[in-house]
């Protein structure tokens, strides 16, 4: 059977909510991502701050020099008064970036969010209402223990009887929404055609409920029951947040409500009230109709279950198809149509406005005309910006920002109006359509996008200058407000002309408008933004050179063969995203150094000389000695020569490279270094060798040796581990006692007095400091962070696996111990205790860090096994009433991190044991902008984490590493430097130009190109890339048509339709610019866009790559679609002057008109260099004659519409996918040429993509359908069910869930020479071949490769039947062994969907025998579970042990198959 894995998770945001979550007073948003929920919390940061980062991240970027004078608008001043003013004048605005808290992976798809405030939440926080497909609802929330989430109520609302009439379509045909009343007294589901699922809550208000009880009225008030509290203390009445819930029919609330199209609960009402807007005639009758919408307000009696009528409003456009509730002072609600908006109160008086010229034509209904916005408004969405001033952001479908203004006269809306915002005034900053809004602060809100990358966009408003400089003047509080200096250009005459007067902003603190009212004009920008690949149009894998020769030369072994080029992003947010596996440095220089064992750079600050010392100290003294000075200065290098002689030399660092020192008290002969850095301040340089601590001043000058000598018994330790944290110093020595040393005022280093007998009497394996600047690990939590020197924690590991953490310089007893940190537990705490017997980890390395970006970064303990797996915790504090100590407060909680490092390549027998030597993990403080962690050895890695991802484990490209430091110098601006095991060492730096890391766990490069990016295909002989683009034009109906002279009438159609036109672009992957454009007909689409390796001369049969594009010609439905195949070749050109890129161009060599049907679908075919067309109704095999015509010599008729065709290379046996009628496996012959169907799968499946998997002797193929349904299909002819072959077997269907595959490709795939699959294909090849041939070896081992519309890449490898059987067990184990979030079943979320099409008709002839695919999501957990519970379910499920575990699970999961990229 075979596995199917997800290399990189979605990317698409499909819904958000802002709400405080965490606790009561936090401000959270959370982010869908189809099936991942995640958790951010907001960070204000200064514009200016942020701006310089970009600058410096930015410095070596070419020609995009940040200047702070750029978009000045008083830059005369600036230059008058010198530069130094422009720090004076600097943007006071803030930027509001998020930062994640946690993910969660569901086993669903969230398809909505709601709200609910609970007063029962452990955090304190409000409570999340997740709806998940089909009809699921999950509430969540925040677990303050756990420092995760907690399911607190589940509804199901799928069960049969539920469901409609047995001739309804199934519940996943439907919309389903959810909404929630604002007051949190309910929340309702809408599900099925006409079905209404109320989930009541307790309200927060439940104790007035008496309020008005009189007793001579009513009689005795009855005493309310006292719950009797048991012993545990916890009450008897069940105190649950929700009540049960129950499921209305619509029609029974009111008859006329049969089509229903949205609902929303509305504002401002005592009891649950919604108003709903439903039609009696189906949607499908519209046609000739006008206006049989009715807007219809309920008020929910809940304990009646019954419910009252309000208002009524009939005779609506038949567009509509939203309601929006709208918060006071507004009030009622928004009804969004796609020509019009309509509001309508709380009394039912309504105003709308139209905003084309067709809402006149669709409706009788009273409109206010502004049909010359000429807006569409399908797809927009609408927030609230400012609820007292009335004023609402509406993002339209291509990205365009409009604000819509509502009049407020009082409590009465007298009516809206709306207007787009220019370009200039950043009405254009997102891309394309978005997907949901959520407004984060008063001046914030988040648009998150399917589609593009989602923003934070932030808006302020224009003043004139006097006025605001005097407003800052009168009010300092007004510096918060975000009025941004940077982007106001309105220093024009308006001062001179009107004086001095101004409206006076409004003080924050005063009523209404905090925004600042309508005072100015809006002006709107980009805070931050989450990258994202979604959708996926369409992949290829290709080679991505660098552009000069030199650059190759560098780069040989740090750049992979291959890459994979997505096309992705819709409409101007198209963009091309390269994937690597692995991060490829950019080489500044390399060099042969194969002594050096490791590496350190430092920033030293010079001794200053007696006659500098003046009164003032070093205060006044130039930048010559200032400890900013910025670049590293000296590097210092342990060295192993041939004979094994241990030295250490010292480098000073130039501009581009370093040369050696000499002429300073510096000891070459002195030993190896182990650690070394600077202390006192950077004015001590400290180079711990093995036998001594040796200090030297900022010259290196020798100031002070340290020896290792213990005085009483006369030993001398070695020193095997060190860690510098300012003003301290630890050693651990080999035996196994530590040192630890303190830098005093007088730059003299000492011992610490350690009188602690635990501290003496433990023998400790390793330990590491760390300088707490979060807080985090402070005795007293205060929102101050901690004071600097009072702040350095120790954290020790014994050698029989315990933790403990000291706070530095208090030696006399732990404040934290952790005993369990070998069993690796998902929580780690000081009182975790595991059972007698319980397997352990052997821990070879810890490591507290800071891992971040720029924007945010925050500590995690690192702890390195001695495979060189990592686990990642992250410390938490619980909150505690009665104490604030440490060791019942501090947590750890594991981090999910499925990379599993290589085996250790053995030694030959020439190295010597030294190299064996275990290098330490190295803190980087800054490397591109990161807070980094490097791993050295046999899996070099970097432990990478931005403020919107947890931290990602990613390899080095290239062989093992040595050693390694961070290198910064004017050269190579934050990089480093390492030496890799063939002792080749390398200046390189991270690429940040336009890539991420940690956001999908891989190198990303994503390269925004503007326009419609549908198809893309790599040519490999000239090194490029061909994409296929679309742009939308206005559509007319051709004129000279004779049979339609009513066509000629719509000529003085104002507002046109579009219709969609490609071109097609010849990409240069060396700058990623495009070279060459060929524009196609007027209304002609490319629909596949192939590179096919075809025969072009019949006397000589050469062969040649060239691309190969079929088209289609649509002038709307009342005429018939033709198709075009055109033929391409790459020449070479001479290059435009300057642009050397540019040496290519697209040369046509056939063109051949199809007169019926489109051209949907292209493949190589055969032995002799054919291609095989699907045009129309038809899949034809076509020759390219030397004439430019291409030679028809097959054909097979098919049915609908062909979506997929694949052959089996060089076989003949063909695959064709239909998106209505299934697939059908076919074959093709050369003599004579024919085309033979062998098999069928049923005619009932829509299928997107089809794919062969050869495994071993077996051929399967993969069918992907529209449900996100993969069909595991086989053709065997002796199967008695299959009626000779003519039905195709089905082996088993697994569903991708919320990622349903659209594209696919098979793959070579890559495994060790050792992998388990290969040895059974092996054994099982030499068996069964015997008898038929014996010379045919079995099938190279492939996989395939499956893209997503939610920005998801997957694959899908086969297995050896041992490893299936094992692995299969396995995951059940894991299931059971891991709490699932919002209660949801992974089994079922990967059952293949039993409704719809596929549940009615099974894919094909089932031959299942109960078998299924192995889901890979599930064996990425397996390093969440504890080391004991691992040994423990390795053995149950046949391994012989943990470690053949991760054998088989580093060749099954992530991309590992792909080695080439």
């Amino acid at each position: 059977m075979q596995c199917y894995t997800e290399l990189t998770p979605p990317t698409a945001v499909t819904h958000s909510l802002c709400l405080p979550f965490i606790s009561a007073q936090s401000n959270n948003l959370i982010v869908a991502r189809a099936s991942l929920l995640q958790i951010f919390t907001t960070k204000s940061v200064s514009a200016e701050l942020d701006k310089a980062q970009n600058a410096q991240l930015q410095s070596f970027r070419a020609n995009e020099h940040y200047d702070s004078r750029i978009n000045d608008d008083e830059g005369l001043e600036a230059s008058f008064l010198g530069g130094d003013s422009v720090l004076v004048r600097s943007d006071r605005s803030n930027y509001t970036k998020l930062v994640l808290i946690a993910e969660f992976p569901l086993a669903g798809t969230i398809t909505g969010l709601a709200r609910i405030k609970s007063k029962t939440t452990a955090s304190g926080g409000e409570a999340l209402l997740l709806a998940l497909k089909d009809a699921k609802l999950s509430m969540i929330e925040w677990d303050p223990e756990k420092n995760s989430i907690n399911t607190t109520s589940i509804h199901y609302y799928e069960q049969e009887d539920l469901q409609g009439p047995p001739w309804a379509a199934p519940l996943s045909h439907y919309v389903n929404f959810l909404a929630a009343d604002p007051g949190s007294r309910c929340a309702a589901l809408k599900f099925g055609a006409r079905s209404l699922a109320i989930v009541q809550f307790k309200a927060v208000e439940e104790d007035i409920d008496m309020d008005d009880w009189d007793e001579e009225l009513d009689g005795p008030k009855p005493v309310k029951e006292l719950s009797t509290t048991l012993a545990n203390g916890t009450s008897s009445n069940e105190e649950t947040p929700y009540s049960t819930s129950f499921v209305l029919r619509l029609p029974n609330l009111d008859p006329s409500l049969i089509h229903p199209v949205h609902l929303a609960f509305l504002h401002e009402y005592r009891e649950p009230t919604f108003g709903i807007l439903s039609s009696t005639t189906s949607p499908s009758l519209v046609l000739g109709r006008k206006d049989q919408l009715t807007y219809m307000v309920f008020t929910l009696d809940i304990q009646q279950k019954a419910s009252t009528t309000i208002l009524s409003v009939p005779g609506l456009p038949h567009d509509l198809f939203r309601v929006i509730a709208l918060p006071a002072p507004v009030g009622g609600a928004l009804l969004v149509g796609t020509n019009e908006l309509i509001h309508i109160d709380q009394s039912g008086k309504s105003h709308g406005v139209g905003v084309n010229q067709f809402a006149r034509q669709t409706t009788s209904f009273s409109l206010v005309d502004q049909a010359d916005l000429e807006l569409r408004l399908e797809g927009c969405e609408i927030e609230v910006m400012s609820a007292e001033s009335g004023e609402f952001l509406m993002v339209l479908r291509d990205g365009r920002l409009a604000v819509i203004t509502f009049r407020v006269d009082g409590r009465i809306v007298s009516g809206l109006s709306l207007r787009l915002i220019a370009p200039e005034a950043g009405g254009s900053i997102i891309p394309t359509g978005v997907a949901t809004l959520s407004k984060l602060n008063k001046t914030c809100i988040f648009a998150g996008s399917e589609g593009a990358d989602s923003l934070v966009v932030g808006w302020a408003r224009k003043q004139g200058q006097s006025g605001k400089r005097k407003a800052r003047l009168q009010d300092p509080s007004l510096d918060d407000i975000e009025m941004d200096d940077e982007d106001l250009e309105d220093l024009e005459d308006d001062d001179d002309l009107y004086g001095e007067d101004y409206v006076p902003a409004k003080q924050p603190s005063s009523s209404a408008n905090t925004s600042g009212g309508k005072t100015g004009e809006l002006i709107f920008r980009v805070h931050d933004r989450f990258t994202s690949i979604a959708p996926i149009k369409d992949f290829a894998i290709g080679q991505t050179v660098s552009s000069t020769k030199e650059d190759q030369a560098n780069q040989i072994s740090v750049r992979s063969d291959l890459s994979l080029v997505c096309a992705c992003g819709e409409g101007n947010a198209g963009s091309i995203a390269v994937i690597n596996r692995e991060i490829q440095p950019n080489i500044i220089g390399q060099f042969e150094f194969p002594e050096a064992r490791g590496f350190w750079t430092m920033t030293a600050q010079k001794p200053i000389p007696k006659a500098l010392q003046g009164d003032k100290g070093a205060t006044s003294i130039s930048g010559e000695y200032e400890t900013s000075a910025q670049y590293d200065r000296y590097m210092i290098v342990p060295k192993v020569d041939l004979d094994g002689y241990e030295t250490s030399d010292v480098y000073a660092l130039t501009g581009a490279g370093f040369e050696a020192l000499t002429g300073t008290e510096f000891e070459p002969a002195a030993g190896l270094t182990i650690e070394a850095g600077t202390m006192g301040n950077h004015m001590r340089i400290i180079q711990v060798l093995k036998t001594a601590v040796h200090c030297y001043d900022g010259d290196f000058g020798l100031t002070q040796i340290l020896p290792m000598l213990d005085e009483e018994t006369g030993a001398e330790p070695r020193v095997v581990y060190a860690s510098i944290a300012d003003p301290f110093l630890l050693l651990v020595r080999d035996d196994a006692s530590v040192f630890i040393a303190k830098i005093f005022k007088n730059l003299e280093l000492e011992e610490l007095e350690n009188e602690n007998s635990v501290l003496k009497s433990t023998k400790w394996a390793t330990g590491c400091l760390y300088e707490d600047q979060s807080g985090i690990f402070a005795g007293i939590q205060s929102d101050k962070g901690a004071k600097a020197n009072e702040n350095i924690m120790m954290f020790l590991l014994s050698k029989a696996g315990a933790l403990h953490v000291y706070a530095l310089p208090d030696l006399t007893k732990p404040v934290f111990v952790a005993e369990g940190l070998p069993f690796v537990p998902p929580l780690l705490s000081a009182n975790y205790a595991a059972r007698r017997g319980t397997a352990k980890d052997i821990i070879k390395e810890i490591l507290v860090a800071d891992l971040g970006d720029m924007t945010s970064s925050c500590p995690y303990l690192i702890v390195r096994y001695d495979n060189d797996d990592v686990t990642i915790y992250q410390p938490f504090r619980t909150p505690s009433t009665t104490t604030q100590e440490l060791s019942s407060t501090l947590q750890f909680q594991k981090l999910p991190n499925p990379v599993l490092a290589d085996d250790p390549e053995l030694p030959g027998d020439d190295e010597e044991d030294d190299i064996k030597r275990p290098t330490p993990m190295r803190r980087c403080g800054n490397v591109a902008g990161y807070k980094t962690v490097f791993m050295p050895g046999d899996s070099p890695s970097f432990i990478l984490r931005s403020s919107k991802t947890l931290p990602k484990v990613l390899r080095l490209q290239g062989g093992g590493v040595r050693g390694m430091s961070s290198f910064h110098t004017e050269g190579c601006e934050r990089g480093f430097i390492y030496a890799d095991s063939k002792g080749i060492a390398r200046v390189s730096q991270i690429p940040i130009r336009n890539t991420t890391y940690a956001d999908i766990g891989m190198p990303l490069k994503k390269i925004p190109l503007g326009f419609d990016v549908q198809s893309i295909t790599h040519h490999p002989p000239s090194g490029t890339y061909v994409l296929a683009c679309d742009t939308h034009e206005p559509f007319e109906l051709p004129k000279e048509d004779d049979y339609h002279k009513e066509w000629q009438q719509e000529k003085d159609l104002g507002f046109k339709p579009t219709a969609a036109r490609s071109s097609i672009k010849l990409i240069n992957p060396s700058t990623w610019t495009v070279i060459d454009t060929i524009e196609l007909e007027p209304c002609e689409i490319v629909m596949c866009i192939e590179t096919l390796n075809l025969e072009v001369s019949e006397s000589t049969n050469e062969r040649k790559h060239l691309i190969t594009v079929g088209t289609a010609v649509s002038r709307g439905e009342d005429l018939p679609i033709k198709g075009r195949v055109l033929v391409y070749d790459i020449v070479t050109v001479i290059p435009e002057p300057g642009k050397p890129e540019t040496d290519k161009k697209l040369k046509l060599v056939a063109n051949e008109d199809i007169p019926r049907g489109a051209v949907t679908a292209l493949s190589e075919i055969g032995t002799q260099g054919l291609m095989l067309v699907a045009q129309g109704q038809k899949c034809m095999v076509r020759g390219l004659k030397e004439d430019g015509t291409l030679l028809p010599v097959a054909f097979m008729d098919m049915s609908c519409y062909v979506t997929t065709v694949r052959e089996l290379k060089g076989t003949g046996l063909c695959l064709m996918a239909d998106a209505v009628k299934g697939v059908w496996f076919t074959g093709y012959t050369e003599e004579p040429y024919r085309m033979v169907l062998f098999g069928k799968s049923s005619t009932k499946l829509e299928i997107l993509t089809v794919d062969f998997l050869p495994d071993g002797d077996q051929l399967f193929i993969v069918a992907c359908d529209s449900d996100a349904g993969i069909h595991i299909l086989q053709f065997d002819p002796d199967h008695p069910k299959s009626l000779q072959g003519h039905l195709l077997l089905h082996r088993t269907t697994f569903s991708a869930g919320a990622h349903p595959p659209t594209r696919s490709m098979q793959l070579p795939r890559t495994l060790p020479a050792d992998s388990e699959y290969l040895t059974q294909n092996l054994n099982s090849g030499s068996t069964s071949t015997n008898s038929t041939d014996p010379d045919s070896p079995p099938a190279p081992p492939s996989l395939i490769l499956f893209s997503s519309p939610t920005g998801s890449l997957s694959c899908l490898a086969a297995l050896s039947e041992p490893q299936y059987r094992r692995l299969s067990f396995l995951t059940g184990q894991v299931l059971s062994s891991l709490p699932h979030h919002a209660a949801l079943n992974p089994k079922d979320y990967r059952a293949p969907a039993s409704s719809g099409v596929v549940g009615r008709y099974p894919p094909a002839v089932d031959a299942g025998v109960g078998r299924n695919i192995v889901d890979g999501a599930l064996l990425a957990k397996w390093n969440e579970l504890g080391a004991g519970r691992r040994a423990e379910i390795a053995g149950r499920v046949g391994f012989a042990g943990v470690d053949e575990v991760r054998d088989t699970l580093r060749e099954v999961l992530g991309a590992a198959g792909l080695g080439y990229l």
